[in-house]
Formats: structure tokens, C-alpha cells, sequence
């Protein structure tokens, strides 16, 4: 059947079920050896304009040819000479049997495969930021919305005194922000390979230029300029530093990780019934329990979170085994670990996006936890009070020590309701209070000045951070899986 083949080999999840089309063309053949040709292109009239006797015609030639890329020929070309780029070469010559003689003049294979690489990693940084501004964009609006919205803290995951809904949402965005950071001085901080020759030393322009040192440092200079980048490294090896795939992937890994944080403090939460991820109306949750709501969407961010973590170690080892000026057992490992950690970024950062503008809470439960367990926490404000009406702080803390095990043995043995301050309203020791306990016992004294904190942090830290993506801020996600 027609279409059924693709359907009998292995198709990586990443882009057959998650990736967005954009991320996925990135890191196509077809944006690879489009490049590698635009490459060639460049060079050809960098090449041209100092000097070298290529000519107009030649460089149509080329440029006509830009797109129509045989991969059926080039796939064959590889089989018999075992080299990706001179098989495009060949392919490429082939379709432009004038400018033949020109194409690829003085390069080595990491002109057009290295720089391609840092091309891709750049695109790929333009494309997960604007995703990045936007997940933080509809977090800061959330932590507005519930900036004063008290809520029990948990640490060790027992309840702690309280914060509010907002305030928990500045802890994930502060991380956040953190990645925003990191992920653009990654893609800032990168460079062009541009022209240097079988390692580094750029002999063979050297030697194509007849000794004249300027117009090799003009030829690197202009390429580096028409594909789109200020500065090229001025040292490298064969290849440019694996290192500068450590910088990229490292914010990558680390934004990974704050995901992971955020996302699991989700389905914490969605256990609590406090907040639930959107659930769609004809959405299924579980094919034996028909009343599941499970936080499928926060489950895969933290699955495909922890491959994105993993990779990792990929660019680190790589940088840490290259011999010399280059060894080629990067190859393959980068053919994998670059993709794969764009496009796994790329893909929880849509489904961050789909969570956070769906993002429901509950009111209603969060104020019966609370109710749970703020008499315990009011306790020492109950013998403040009582000490300012002329009780003993002794005295005082002894009641409410035995009142407070009461209260709880009933709520560990029996299952029953904290019922620590119907004792506290019933003992006589505590008449002189009892017109307070309301405005003791109100949550919101309870929550400092988290309110503040949000505020504050969001107009100083948050907004700022997204001012360059504020054209790109009204893009929605549908999530088709």
C-alpha cells in the first residue's frame, strides 16, 4: 500500500509524534544540504569579489541550483565514495557543470558541515526563545492573577507555613528567567566557523591568494558576514570547538531541569486537587477508570525532560576525547545529540506553553487544606494574644501543647477533622480571646509579604525579560497529541 513503508522502520517519536514543523525542518536534510549550498554560493563570491577568476555566469549558475537538490543521486554518490560532502559536491556539480571547477574552492568538509551546525544551533535558539518568552508570559500572568491567593507550603512535602498561589508560580519562573538568560548569551556568544582550512591554519587560502595575508582574513570575514553572523572564532582546529556544543546543550539540559521542577510540583498539586492541567471535554484519562483526570500533558514534559537532562553528557564527553586538531568519533554522536536536544526542548516548551495557558485552580480545596492545618500554625499567635490579655506565655503553651496532640491523635487515629479550635473555644482558659480567633485565624496574616514579593519581582525581574518577544507573545499552541 502506498505510504505503508515509512510504517515498516523505526520513525523517532521526537518528529513523527511531538516536534513542531518548524524545529523539525531546522534539523532537515533538506535545511542541511540547502545550507551547505548557500555555503558554497558564499564562498564562491567572497572568492570572486578579491580576486580569483570565477565569474558572473558561474555564480548563476550555482545560485539557480540552490534548492534543487537530487538526493537520490547524492545518496547514491555517498555509497561509492563514503563521504557525505563530496557527494553533495558531486551532486551539486553536477547540475552546474560550469561552475564545477569552482565549487568548494580551498575548503575542507567542516566549512560546509561546521558551519552549517552553528547555523542550525543559532536558528534553533530563535526558535525555542520566543517559546520560552511566551511559557513565562502566561506564567507571570497566572502568578498576578493568584499573586494574594493563600495556599499551604510544603517542605519535605508536609505542610509549612503558608505562601500564596502566585508567589509558588515566582519560584518556577525564577528558574525560568534563569534559562531565558543562559539560553540567550548561548546563542549570542556564538560564532562562525568561516574559512579556515584543513586545520585551522586557512594554508590552502593562503596559498589561493598567492601569500596575501588581508584578503584571507577579508574572505573569512566576508563569508562570515553573508551567512548572517558579526564575528567568526578566530582559532580552531579542523572543527570549531566542541566545547561551544557544550555551552549550547548545557542551557538546554538546564532548562530541562527547571521543567521537570515545574511540571512535577504540577501533578503534586493535581494529587491535592488544587490545580489541574486543561483536561479536553472528550479527554480520556484512564481506559479502566473513567473518572481519571491524570496530568498526562506535566507526565510527558517530565519524561522527555529527563532525556533532554540526559543528553547532556553527550557534547561533554565528545569535547573531552577530541584528539589534537580533530578526531571524527564526533561525528555521529552530534548527528544525534544536537537535534535531539532542540527538538526535545522545542517540544516541552509547546506543551509547558499548553499547560500554562490552560492552568486551573481550586479555591475552594486549597482553602479546605488550609483549614486542615492552620489551627496548628495559629498556635503561637493564639499565645501572643493571650499574653496581651494578661496571661502567663507558660501557662498558655502548656494548654495549647495538650490541646494540639488531642486534636491531632484524632486526626491520625480516628480520620476525623482538626478539631483543635472548637477545644480551644470550649476551654475557659481561652475566654479572654475568643473575639479574636477569626481575625487570628484568617490566612492572609499568615502569608508575609508574598504578595508584595510578586509584584515586585514580576515588574523588576519577569516583564523587562520579555520586551525583544512581545511581537511574538499572541501565538497560541494546539497540542494535536
Amino acid at each position: 500500500m502506498e505510504g505503508a513503508e515509512e510504517f515498516m522502520k523505526y520513525r523517532s517519536p521526537l518528529v513523527s509524534r511531538y516536534a513542531s514543523k518548524e524545529m523539525a525542518y531546522n534539523f532537515s536534510d533538506r535545511k542541511k544540504f540547502t545550507t551547505w549550498r548557500k555555503l558554497w554560493i558564499y564562498l564562491a563570491k567572497a572568492e570572486k569579489a578579491l580576486g580569483l577568476p570565477i565569474t558572473d555566469a558561474q555564480i548563476l549558475e550555482m545560485e539557480s541550483h540552490e534548492v534543487d537538490i537530487d538526493f537520490a543521486m547524492a545518496a547514491e554518490e555517498e555509497r561509492k565514495l563514503r563521504h557525505d560532502v563530496m557527494a553533495h559536491v558531486h551532486t551539486f556539480a553536477h547540475c552546474c557543470p560550469t561552475a564545477a571547477p569552482i565549487i568548494h574552492l580551498g575548503a575542507t568538509s567542516c566549512y560546509v558541515g561546521d558551519n552549517t551546525d552553528l547555523i542550525m544551533l543559532r536558528d534553533g535558539f530563535d526558535i525555542l526563545l520566543p517559546k520560552l518568552a511566551r511559557v513565562i508570559d502566561r506564567l507571570a500572568n497566572f502568578a498576578e492573577k493568584y499573586a494574594d491567593l493563600p495556599t499551604l507550603g510544603y517542605t519535605h512535602y508536609q505542610p509549612a507555613q503558608l505562601t500564596t498561589v502566585g508567589k509558588r508560580a515566582c519560584l518556577w519562573l525564577q528558574d525560568l528567567a534563569m534559562d531565558m538568560r543562559n539560553m540567550q548569551r548561548a546563542r549570542d556568544d556564538l560564532r562562525f566557523r568561516g574559512v579556515k582550512g584543513t586545520t585551522g591554519t586557512q594554508a590552502s587560502f593562503l596559498q589561493l591568494f598567492q601569500g596575501d595575508h588581508d584578503k584571507v582574513e577579508d574572505l573569512d570575514r566576508m563569508v562570515t558576514e553573508m551567512a548572517g553572523f558579526k564575528k567568526a572564532y578566530l582559532v580552531t582546529g579542523q572543527t570549531y570547538s566542541r566545547k561551544v556544543d557544550v555551552d549550547c546543550l548545557s542551557s538546554l539540559a538546564s532548562l530541562g531541569a527547571s521543567i521537570h521542577k515545574i511540571c512535577t510540583d504540577i501533578r503534586l498539586l493535581a494529587n491535592l486537587k488544587e490545580i489541574e492541567e486543561p483536561f479536553e471535554k472528550e479527554q480520556i484519562g484512564s481506559s479502566a477508570m473513567p473518572y481519571k483526570r491524570n496530568p498526562m500533558r506535566a507526565e510527558r514534559c517530565c519524561s522527555l525532560a529527563r532525556h533532554l537532562v540526559a543528553l547532556m553528557t553527550d557534547p561533554l564527553q565528545t569535547a573531552s576525547v577530541q584528539w589534537l586538531e580533530r578526531t571524527l568519533d564526533d561525528s555521529a554522536n552530534r548527528r544525534i545529540s544536537l537535534p535531539e536536544s532542540f527538538l526535545t526542548a522545542d517540544i516541552i516548551l509547546s506543551t509547558l506553553q499548553n499547560i500554562t495557558e490552560g492552568l486551573v485552580v481550586y479555591p475552594k480545596v486549597i482553602e479546605r487544606h488550609i483549614r486542615h492545618e492552620l489551627p496548628f500554625m495559629a498556635t503561637e499567635n493564639i499565645i501572643m494574644a493571650m499574653v496581651k490579655a494578661g496571661g502567663n506565655r507558660q501557662d498558655c503553651h502548656e494548654k495549647i501543647r495538650v490541646l494540639s496532640q488531642e486534636a491531632a491523635a484524632v486526626v491520625k487515629q480516628e480520620g476525623g477533622d482538626n478539631d483543635l479550635l472548637v477545644r480551644v473555644q470550649r476551654d475557659p482558659y481561652f475566654a479572654p480571646v475568643l473575639g479574636q480567633l477569626d481575625a487570628i485565624l484568617d490566612p492572609k496574616t499568615f502569608i508575609g509579604r508574598a504578595p508584595q514579593q510578586v509584584t515586585r519581582f514580576l515588574s523588576e525581574e519577569v516583564r523587562p525579560l520579555l520586551e525583544p518577544y512581545k511581537a511574538k507573545m499572541d501565538v497560541k499552541i494546539e497540542l494535536e497529541l
